[in-house]
């Protein structure tokens, strides 16, 4: 079973219509139960970190995505959903995430030329590594384009980095640890090359080089 966790925050719609369009069949729940028997969590976001932080702690469903982890489920998330696998961030404030993933998130604003809109809106190419070419980016090439959203970007999280996209700057598009992995853009609203990704999402766990899951603090 596939579980979109439902928080208050994110476009569940979108997901859901894409998972469905690559033959899986999403559930989409907060029941802490449910998201223990599911094989496979994914974790959307929209708006503003402190506000999906808090949603997640005040439900408990910030434990139970750690302890799922660490079991060595896989885990997805997209747009916010990945920011909040990080340890902080700085948006507006500094705010504790998941801890899942090391590095803190930062604004855009002071690292992208000022001819550069913020939020980044728009496509971008996405770029890989040396010598680092993910599972869960298999069906993809260099240079394919997905779809972003943001103000804010993953960073001093080098090791974890398997994709960036250039906007004015390399910013990070894609991370993965073991089991744990987020997608900065949009897999839902990135047209085929989205479609290519969302159902790698969790041989990837299993084929990546570490899967024994992630230790919680």
């Amino acid at each position: 079973m596939i579980a979109v966790i439902d928080y208050g925050v994110g476009n569940l719609f979108s997901l859901c219509r894409s998972l469905e369009a690559v033959g899986q069949t999403p559930v989409v729940t907060g029941d802490p139960a449910v998201l223990r028997r599911a094989d496979k969590l994914f974790l959307p976001g929209v708006g503003a970190f402190a506000d999906a932080a808090e949603k997640l702690r005040r439900t408990g469903l910030d434990r139970v995505i750690r302890e799922e982890a660490a079991q060595g489920k896989p885990i997805l998330g997209i747009c916010l959903g990945m920011q909040l696998l990080f340890e902080e961030s700085r948006e507006f404030g500094t705010w504790q995430g998941l801890g899942l993933l090391p590095g803190k998130v930062v604004p855009m604003e002071g690292i992208v030329p000022q001819a550069y809109k913020i939020p980044h809106i728009g496509w971008n190419g996405l770029h890989f590594p040396a010598g680092r070419r993910h599972p869960l980016l298999a069906g993809v090439e260099e240079g394919d384009c997905v779809y972003f959203v943001h103000s804010f970007y993953a960073a001093e999280c080098d090791d974890v980095v398997i994709a960036t996209a250039e906007y004015g700057a390399q910013l990070t598009a894609a991370v993965a640890r073991g089991n744990v992995m987020g997608c900065q853009f949009h897999p839902e609203k990135s047209g085929t090359v989205g479609l290519t990704i969302l159902p790698l999402t969790f041989s990837a766990a299993r084929r990546s080089a570490c899967t024994r899951g992630i230790t919680t603090r």
